[in-house]
């Protein structure tokens, strides 16, 4: 069975996901934005180390922490169905359907985190999801990392077990930026969809194709 590998923001959603999914959930008590100053730090950090591990996992100790799943679950789903709505390329779920359609096995694989991006995979019918680990203690939101955060050479590694694991190397790949390349190139039918200019220039070199998606 083919197997057919998105990455999702940028790809599938027209943006990031996390932090806009951290500010909704901030907003319903305004008072807990201020929380965000906590993460100005690690911002700083990330200036000099460019770790998006360290910086997602302060964001979400600095903001989130102690959220039960209970309370985060009914809001994380109505975020995903109002993204999936709203902000998600028409030409990209065309494209999952088009796959789904055609009995390929669906993949989602994004750095975000799995407390609300399996639920991307559950609303556009994805059959397995890949996506970065984040600590709960007793169903408690902590917030440390307990997966390497699931982008560049990690997703290519991810990308490489997966194909292991199935053994099919009748593979496609969509992603958006420079460091979905990595695992991109792994694939037969590799695809950078709506990329910067460097990144095009990055893919040509490797072979890889380019689209714009609506």
């Amino acid at each position: 069975m083919p197997i057919a590998c998105f990455d999702l923001d940028g790809t599938i959603t027209h943006r990031d996901t996390l932090f806009p999914l951290v500010l909704r959930i901030l907003a319903r008590r305004p008072l807990h934005l201020l929380r965000l100053l906590g993460v100005v730090p690690a911002a700083i950090r990330f200036l000099v180390d460019h770790d998006r591990g360290a910086l997602k996992q302060s964001l979400l100790r600095r903001t989130l922490r102690g959220m039960s799943r209970e309370a985060l679950r009914p809001l994380c789903t109505q975020f995903v169905t109002d993204t999936i709505e709203h902000g998600c390329f028409r030409d990209a779920k065309a494209m999952i359907r088009r796959h789904r359609d055609a009995g390929h096995y669906l993949v989602l694989m994004s750095a975000s985190v799995d407390f609300y991006v399996p639920e991307f995979g559950r609303q556009l019918g994805f059959d397995h999801v890949i996506s970065t680990g984040v600590r709960f203690e007793r169903d408690v939101l902590e917030g440390s990392l307990t997966t390497p955060n699931r982008r560049g050479d990690e997703k290519a590694r991810c990308f490489e077990a997966l194909v292991a694991e199935r053994d099919d190397t009748h593979t496609f790949a969509y992603g958006n930026s420079d460091s979905d390349l990595p695992h991109l190139k792994l694939a037969r039918h590799g695809v950078l969809v709506n990329g910067s200019l460097s990144a095009r220039r990055s893919a040509a070199a490797l072979g890889v194709t380019t689209v714009d998606w609506d």
